[in-house]
């Protein structure tokens, strides 16, 4: 590990998008993109970010002792508060510039970012909505997913319910047994397109917008699954006027500020802003 985060590299970069994949991500509510971070990147802040999330986690019990939730993943958030290298990577514009581009909006807000481990052996992750823990009444809200090592196949990557962010369909469901269920059931009935990006390399990132339904298969292998999420929302968005019991935990993240005020604070800063781009 680098003894100052000054050795760390800049992540101010563009990543050049092509109106063909913001069209993709628009209409199926999902994408992949290779190499959002280049290996030397990833091999540079990897130390950091899987440190803090280990100090940091409070998780204690073995896998036989957890719910389903508890198996799916050991979960760290708003680490960037907590570790000053973390903070560079979470609130880096290369990032934030990619989620505006893709949601084809002016700014963009860091909502918080998530530290997600799958163990050795941990269990899948059920199909869920991101969006029904958050209180944002706004459509433009995203996550970028990038795992610090390579997954294999036998891991494999999320699998996405295509072109789910525009159903208009909140279940409404705490990630458990029971969204897996009804979320499941959903998907069959209606007969819904879903597909996974299979392999992915340290660096590589998906996105997907806050409403698109997605599931993640358990770990077989003898290695952690390291990810990294960083959840994003449109600069200007406003908090709901009256959230649902789920989403009323994460008015934390919005100090001093009440349902139908604007979605902004020092927990929530601006990460990128294109009519202040150079």
């Amino acid at each position: 590990m680098q003894d100052t985060i000054t050795d760390l590299p800049d992540l101010a970069q563009d990543y050049p998008l092509t109106s063909e994949q913001v069209t993709r991500y628009q209409r199926d509510g999902h994408i992949l993109l290779r190499c959002v971070a280049s290996a030397a990147e990833v091999a540079a802040y990897r130390p950091h970010i899987s440190g803090a999330a280990m100090r940091y986690s409070t998780e204690t019990r073995p896998l036989h002792e957890r719910n389903t939730y508890g198996r799916a993943f050991l979960q760290v958030i708003n680490l960037w508060e907590r570790d000053e290298a973390v903070r560079l990577f979470v609130l880096a514009r290369r990032f934030g510039k990619i989620a505006a581009d893709l949601m084809g909006v002016d700014g963009m807000r860091l909502f918080h970012d998530q530290a997600l481990y799958k163990e050795p052996g941990g269990g899948f992750t059920p199909w869920h909505q991101d969006q029904i823990y958050w209180p944002l009444d706004t459509e433009n809200t995203i996550t970028m997913w990038m795992p610090l090592v390579d997954i294999p196949a036998d891991v494999d990557s999320m699998t996405f319910v295509t072109g789910s962010h525009t159903l208009d369909y909140q279940s409404m469901l705490s990630i458990s047994d029971e969204s897996e269920e009804v979320l499941q059931t959903y998907v069959e009935s209606h007969n819904l397109p879903h597909s996974t990006y299979g392999a992915m390399a340290a660096g590589d990132a998906t996105f997907h917008a806050g409403w698109t339904m997605h599931r993640a298969p358990g770990n077989p292998t003898t290695i952690m699954r390291e990810v990294m999420t960083i959840i994003y929302f449109a600069d200007g968005a406003h908090l709901l006027e009256h959230p649902h019991p789920l989403q009323e935990g994460d008015f934390v993240w919005f100090p001093g500020c009440k349902p139908g005020d604007v979605a902004a604070g020092p927990r929530a800063p601006l990460v990128y802003k294109r009519s202040g781009d150079q």
